[in-house]
């Protein structure tokens, strides 16, 4: 899906001189195989993908995979050759448009379909490109981290099947068009043939389970929304399900919960949670994206993922992360649950267009737990929590990573990002306006790709004056901003400015004061002053907690 994308804008940006998103950080050497997948070019850019229908049949013991996928795609322009990417050591075994056997060949984790010369596709027209795949997927060595297909033995020793594959790609098992910025439009079908002794679960709600061959059924599900490549994920095992609804902000949701057997009684009682976190996240963020597809938690043999309304969970039923956090407010609700779920909102409603702005998914959803933390326990546990995040903080370098060539930046993407949001949010001094920020973002970007640069954009407008120097600081760069300042001997005036920053940087300081509200609006390299009146000086205090700055005292100033 090409999310009102200016298909040639996009081209030339994606390839002129792979451009970077760091200010300054040294470039990497990237290979050809980087370019084909993080890049639209001339052999992806005429089609844009319509609908996904993907049917898989896994082998648990050989520990392979065949099935076959239909891609329907709407022609934007002439084109001869379409890029499919599927990894290796997946093959494809067969390519056909309109009933005819089409030719192609391979580069790597590339397939190249070539269009036949008498055959004319027509702009503005619909077609549907059938292809079949076998092989032994890559298997993942450390889900959800190191990913690939998942073959496992739950706690009774039955088998247990599924896929992680963010940032690595969906193309790691099925054949695809994989880059973040083309969705399928109208949804996808996700076909699981596995032994009759199993339940396959996938996104979205169940069609049909129908008998494929002796001993073994075929479970067909069906996503109405747009969906990213990689959410697409069978579950298969000893399933059973149960469910419940929420009458939300667009009416009823269903509620739909699938786990092992064994865990039954646990899940009924630990995913009351999701109707907390729904609660919350609406009011926050505005209405659960996919009501049409309805809310899943599904038990899986990772920690957990983002799975499109099919939220994987692993989180052994602790709360916390697997019991642990670096707050007492992490502690009051499960991890997986919140964070997982928050994705919902941003990285599978609102998507990044490229890896290498991965924060807007992992940043807005890191702070979707601070959100959740004040919603439920009060603004102060909101800001404790925030404030906790930071221990996880290494600045080891640029959170925007490099564009075009499927990189992500730094995982400082979650805890800084989620600094910045907080930072952004104190200066605004306006929780209400912040909250419609979040809502606006969730109604203009609804089930679209972006940039960083959508994002600023909006957040500057709720911000009352442009945050690009507060993005450039805290995305592209690894330095922590020194808020500096003096107090004059009769403790009377307040000199203060900014340092280790970019320049321009002027992220705003709202302080809480025995009188109302102190502003300082520190600028980099320059300094202000400030009178004081009785009281104020205690507010500085409180600069480190609710803003990501470092603050130093400083014996004077050159004024």
């Amino acid at each position: 899906m090409n999310k009102k994308v200016k298909l040639l804008t996009l081209f030339g940006f994606f390839f002129t001189g792979m451009a970077f998103g760091q200010l300054g950080e040294k470039k990497e050497a990237f290979t050809h195989q980087d370019t084909l997948r993080g890049s639209l070019n001339a052999d992806r850019i005429w089609w844009d993908v319509i609908h996904y229908s993907i049917g898989v049949t896994p082998d648990y013991e050989a520990k392979t995979i065949k099935g076959k996928v239909d891609i329907r795609f709407r022609v934007l322009s002439v084109g001869r050759r379409m890029q499919i990417d599927l990894q290796e050591p997946m093959e494809l075994t067969k390519a056909y448009l309109r009933n005819t056997k089409l030719n192609y060949t391979r580069e790597g984790n590339v397939y190249y379909v070539e269009i036949p010369v008498g055959m004319k596709l027509q702009k503005g027209k619909n077609e549907t490109l059938a292809l079949g795949f076998s092989g032994s997927p890559r298997v993942a060595k450390r889900p959800p981290w190191d990913g690939g297909w998942i073959f496992t033995k739950d706690e009774k020793g039955r088998p247990w099947m599924s896929v992680a594959c963010q940032g690595l790609g969906a193309s790691v098992w099925y054949p695809c068009k994989d880059h973040q910025s083309d969705e399928p439009d109208s949804g996808a079908n996700l076909l699981i043939t596995a032994a009759d002794t199993l339940v396959c679960v996938g996104n979205g709600r169940l069609l049909s389970k129908t008998r494929f061959s002796p001993g073994t059924f075929t479970w067909k599900w069906e996503v109405k929304n747009p969906i990213n490549n990689y959410n697409i994920i069978p579950y298969i095992g000893k399933y059973v399900n149960f469910t419940d609804t929420l009458m939300g902000e667009k009416g009823k949701l269903d509620l739909s919960y699938w786990v092992l057997d064994y865990n039954l009684e646990k899940a009924k009682e630990q995913f009351k949670q999701a109707k907390l976190m729904l609660r919350a996240f609406e009011y926050w963020m505005g209405p659960y994206p996919f009501y049409e597809d309805s809310y899943k938690l599904v038990d899986a043999p990772h920690l957990g993922m983002e799975h499109q309304s099919a939220v994987a969970y692993g989180n052994k039923y602790l709360n916390g992360y697997l019991g642990r956090s670096s707050s007492d407010w992490g502690l009051k609700w499960d991890f997986i649950i919140v964070h997982e779920s928050g994705h919902e909102w941003f990285a599978n409603s609102i998507t990044s267009k490229d890896l290498a702005d991965m924060w807007i998914h992992e940043g807005f959803t890191n702070y979707s737990e601070t959100l959740f933390t004040d919603y439920w326990y009060g603004k102060q546990a909101g800001d404790e929590y925030n404030y906790s995040t930071r221990k996880s903080i290494r600045n080891d370098r640029p959170i925007i990573g490099p564009y075009g060539v499927n990189k992500e930046g730094s995982g400082d993407m979650y805890p800084k990002t989620g600094n910045m949001l907080h930072s952004i949010r104190h200066a605004m001094n306006d929780d209400e306006k912040f909250r419609q920020m979040l809502r606006f973002l969730n109604k203009k970007f609804y089930h679209q790709t972006v940039t960083a640069e959508d994002i600023q954009k909006v957040v500057s407008d709720y911000f009352g004056s442009s945050v690009q120097k507060i993005f450039d600081q805290y995305l592209r760069t690894t330095q922590i901003p020194v808020f500096e300042y003096s107090v004059s001997a009769d403790k009377s005036s307040l000199s203060y400015r900014y340092t280790n920053c970019v320049e321009g940087f002027n992220l705003p300081l709202v302080l809480k004061t025995e009188r109302g509200v102190m502003v300082l609006g520190p600028e980099s390299g320059k300094w202000n002053t400030k009178e004081l009146r009785p009281g104020d000086l205690a507010a500085l205090n409180t600069i480190e907690k609710n803003y990501y700055v470092t603050v130093k005292e400083s014996a004077g100033n050159s004024n």
